[in-house]
């Protein structure tokens, strides 16, 4: 890669940050592609952040950031995003710099999850879904669903309040579509998304009984440190389709690149994202 004193400049902002994947993955993609482009991680204190827009994004080459923990909400409340999945999750992850310095902010989790289930053949439309958690990835998938089209979706988490709060942000999408859940049980749903940590650690305790899930019903679990997860496992086994949440950085990988103004290359990748899933997909 060669940098130079034309090259744009994104970052991705995080704390902490030896973690991220996209620098590998969009470097690469800039450096196949052509494009004098380069994506720096940043490990940035979550007091730091007001200062960095302020100022670190004053530099004109700075072409915008993506954003992870423990960012994304701070961002929603400093940025003001329009994007409507955005306002339900209350988070984004990803800003661009226009010409005149303004910050446009959007929050790509939930498209990519939709995308995800498309290329699973998961349709979501006229049907039962089940969210299970009502933390950031919760309130991403669920108002990605409830924009997509016409559904009826339930939402679950311990604490009760949590989701009677995810419903109420639901209803401009969804009308009285949205749900709280009295509990866990799978039966009955046509979709079941969990969006809870559970599953992280080898005893965890799963998340829900896969033994209830309907016969025809499809699973998806958005946690990626371990594949296949106890829950997808066992959902397997009984034949129901299980997939795991790895597809969903996939897909966001074009929806970030037509964001920051890369509309060719998302184009090209969104043909064949084969590439993409080698490097993010566990090997």
């Amino acid at each position: 890669m060669s940098i130079t004193g034309t090259t744009r400049v994104f970052y991705i902002l995080g704390n902490p940050v030896a973690q991220v994947r996209a620098p590998e993955v969009y470097n690469q993609i800039f450096a196949k592609h052509g494009i004098d482009a380069v994506l720096v991680p940043l490990k940035l204190p979550a007091e730091a952040l007001p200062g960095f827009l302020a100022h670190g994004m004053a530099a004109e080459n700075v072409g915008g950031f993506w954003a992870t923990i423990p960012h994304k909400a701070a961002l929603f409340e400093q940025l003001n995003p329009t994007d409507p999945v955005a306002q339900v999750a209350g988070a984004v992850n990803a800003a661009r710099r226009h010409a005149d310095g303004h910050l446009e902010a959007a929050l790509f989790d939930g498209i990519g999850f939709v995308k995800g289930l498309d290329h699973f053949g998961i349709d979501v439309k006229a049907r039962r879904v089940l969210v299970i958690g009502a933390g950031g990835g919760g309130q991403a998938v669920a108002a990605a669903i409830a924009q997509r089209g016409p559904a009826q979706i339930a939402i679950y988490n311990r604490t009760r309040d949590k989701a009677e709060a995810l419903v109420r942000r639901l209803a401009p999408l969804i009308g009285d579509g949205a749900v709280v859940a009295d509990t866990s049980d799978p039966a009955g749903f046509d979709l079941i998304v969990n969006c809870t940590s559970q599953g992280l650690k080898a005893d965890d305790p799963l998340p829900f009984d896969p033994a209830r899930v309907d016969p025809k019903a499809a699973v998806v679990d958005i946690i990626m440190s371990r594949q296949p997860t106890p829950l997808l496992q066992q959902c397997r086994a009984r034949g129901i389709h299980a997939e795991a949440g790895f597809e969903m950085l996939v897909q966001q990988v074009p929806e970030y690149l037509r964001f920051f103004g890369f509309d060719d290359v998302a184009q090209a990748l969104q043909s064949d994202l084969s590439e993409i899933r080698s490097m993010l997909y566990p090997k």
